[in-house]
């Protein structure tokens, strides 16, 4: 049974959470929280917020429908690191010139499954 969760509109760049989310997936839940506990990068908390989420959708889930999910088993199958919209903003530049300058969203949602 795949449990899944999702972040949306996070201000990070896709190409950086990509980069994070290449590290973690396919691992078991327990190796990719230690991974992205340790991460040096940004966007390594909040995945793992997102990864912690996942794993107490799959506790409800448990509880609530006795789904029999074994939690230690659970595993990263998917995570999708894709782009969400661009916020922009304007900034004055010299002679009244103006310069965009555009602030990078993005969508993040993970599927665990069991092994």
């Amino acid at each position: 049974m795949e449990i899944r969760a999702k972040l949306k509109g996070y201000r990070m760049g896709a190409r950086k959470g990509r980069a994070v989310a290449d590290q973690i997936r396919l691992k078991s839940c327990a190796e990719a929280l230690d991974i992205l506990r340790h991460s040096p990068r940004g966007a390594g908390r909040p995945i793992e917020k997102l990864l912690r989420s996942a794993l107490a959708n799959a506790e409800e889930q448990n509880a609530r429908h006795s789904a029999g999910i074994d939690l230690d088993n659970l595993y990263v199958k998917t995570i999708v690191v894709d782009e969400g919209p661009r916020n922009w903003r304007i900034r004055p530049r010299a002679q009244g010139r103006a310069a965009w300058i555009n602030k990078a969203t993005s969508h993040v949602s993970v599927v665990l499954d069991e092994r």
